[in-house]
This record gives C-alpha cells, structure tokens and sequence, in this order.
C-alpha cells in the first residue's frame, strides 16, 4: 500500500530533460554579466550561418524569414516599454517618457531588454542555420527581389521608429551609470 501513496518516479527520458534545462539556465545565467562576450558569440554565430548560405547557394528564405524576425525583435529593443501615445490617452500613474523639458529625466524602460534581445538573436541563427540541414527548407526563389524589398521594409519601419523618437524625445541608448570620482589618495599623511 506503501507505493500506492508514492508519487510515480519521473522517467529517464524526463529526468535527461530536466538535467538539460538546468545545465541550459546555468548557462545562461554564468553568461548574464558578460555583454560583450555574448554578443561577440552571436556576431560568430551570424558569420557561420551565413558563410553557410553563400557556400550552399540556398535557403534564401529561411534567410529573409531571420532578418524580418530579427528586424522585429529590433524595433521591440528600440521601444518602450509603455507606449507614449497610449499613455497620454489613459491616466495611469506608471512611468512615463519626459515631454518637456523641465519634466523629471525618467530612465528608459524597452519593451524588450537587452538580454532576452540577445537570447532571441541567437536562437533563431540556431533554427536558422538548423533548417539549412534539410532540403525542405530550400525553396527555390529569385533572392535579388527578397533583398530588395527587405531593404524596403527596412527603411520604412526604421524611418516610423526613428519619427516615433523623435516626436516624444527619447534616446533608447544610454551610456552607463555615471561614476563620480573624487580626490586621488596619494597616501601621504599631512600633519598641522
């Protein structure tokens, strides 16, 4: 009756996954300090695809699905996180962006941080250049008309973004937290 009462033991197959998602977030979480190493790894990751596609001469959508979804993910790092114009309609008391100049400097909020950002970037290269295994995925198109009108959809979703900062005043990079330095110690002991 004893083992009526136990609860059942997780299979092998579970317990791997489990192990693997610990390892994944142990991972990720060692890689949170280090921005600049994170994103060189991506910058790696997105050279390696992309040596792969030229070599292959294929995979010309997959390439255009990871640039929308990128530019997408882009447009989500460049915005805040609450939207000035439904903010101005509704009467919330949450933080808001500065629309004069002697309103109090409020700092800025993204709709998508930094890290989740990066985390998205690199994942979908992985998918990405995972797809490029499997013929299915090659689906034969004139690439030059892909390019051309990625290019224009980029220019008219960074050209809205940038009137959309430009109208309510924000800058969606900030330099780092300022450090005051004071009197440089000499070690020098001064008697009166």
């Amino acid at each position: 009756m004893a083992d009526e009462s136990a609860p059942p033991r997780p299979s092998v197959v579970g317990q791997f996954f489990r192990r693997l998602g610990e390892l994944q977030q142990n991972a990720l979480d060692q890689a949170t300090p280090h921005v600049g190493f994170r994103w060189i790894i991506t910058a790696l990751l997105f050279i390696t695809y992309f040596i792969r596609v030229y070599l292959l001469q294929g995979w010309y959508i997959i390439t255009y699905a990871l640039g929308i979804y990128l530019l997408n993910l882009f447009i989500g790092f460049l915005t805040p996180k609450i939207d000035p114009n439904l903010s101005m309609e509704s009467d919330d008391d949450g933080p808001e962006l500065p629309t004069k100049s002697s309103d109090e400097f409020k700092p800025f909020m993204r709709r998508l941080p930094e890290f989740k950002f990066w985390y998205s970037c690199s994942k979908a290269v992985c998918v990405s250049m995972s797809c490029t295994f499997f013929e299915a995925f090659n689906i034969p198109v004139f690439w030059p008309i892909l390019v051309m009108y990625f290019i224009i959809l980029f220019v008219i979703t960074m050209k809205r973004q940038i009137r959309h900062m430009v109208k309510h005043r924000y800058v969606p990079w900030s330099k780092s937290k300022t450090r005051y330095k004071g009197k440089e110690d000499t070690g020098k002991v001064y008697a009166k």
